[in-house]
């Protein structure tokens, strides 16, 4: 069973590369414009393009975990939550951020630092493992299919590559969120390496 926690769009190659069941589970209802409904049933029409089906697609809307970029979520009870996701699925692999959060997002180094915490404590089931997404300088994170060459020089425990028709159908299912395709994010589909490449540690 593999989870992903969080923001699907850094993660396409990751979905697509892993053969597991996929359950995408989302902490928050995305209501930084206060647009939670419009953005929940934007999540599912995305999961649905790549093949998630709605019933396995979570959001937790809790007022002590809102969508904003400035604010660090409590590790107690994040933790709290993503643990309880864990055991009740018997999930044996989480995928979510390092502690870059790759865009220094407060929100995803949170979720980090969740995780961190569980592993660190040993408090996750044993057997579940916990990858992070590699967070890389700006010119890389924007150099598209060229930084390919460099994730494969150096090292990671995890490497996903997408063919330009996955990556395609990335851009498609990153196009229904039409609520948060902001300006900067077209620039994002269109030459970020996380559209393209996912490189990943063990924790």
């Amino acid at each position: 069973m593999y989870m992903h926690i969080r923001r699907l769009l850094f993660f396409f190659p990751t979905k697509h590369g892993q053969p597991m069941e996929f359950t995408k589970r989302d902490i928050k209802s995305c209501n930084y414009y206060n647009q939670g409904e419009i953005r929940k049933k934007e999540l599912e029409q995305s999961c649905f393009l790549l093949g998630i089906p709605a019933s396995d697609v979570t959001v937790v809307d809790h007022r002590d975990l809102p969508d904003n970029p400035a604010v660090e979520w409590d590790t107690q009870l994040l933790a709290a939550f993503v643990l309880k996701h864990i055991e009740a699925n018997n999930i044996n692999l989480v995928v979510t951020f390092d502690a870059g959060g790759v865009s220094g997002h407060a929100n995803h180094i949170s979720l980090y630092t969740a995780l961190r915490y569980l592993h660190s404590e040993q408090k996750l089931p044993e057997g579940c493992c916990v990858l992070v997404l590699e967070s890389v300088n700006l010119f890389r994170k924007y150099i598209s299919v060229l930084d390919v060459p460099i994730s494969c020089l150096l090292p990671r425990d995890a490497l996903f590559i997408l063919t330009e028709e996955e990556t395609e159908q990335a851009r498609s299912a990153m196009r229904c969120h039409r609520s948060q395709l902001l300006w900067f994010r077209h620039i994002y589909m269109l030459f970020s390496r996380y559209m393209v490449i996912n490189s990943l540690r063990l924790l």
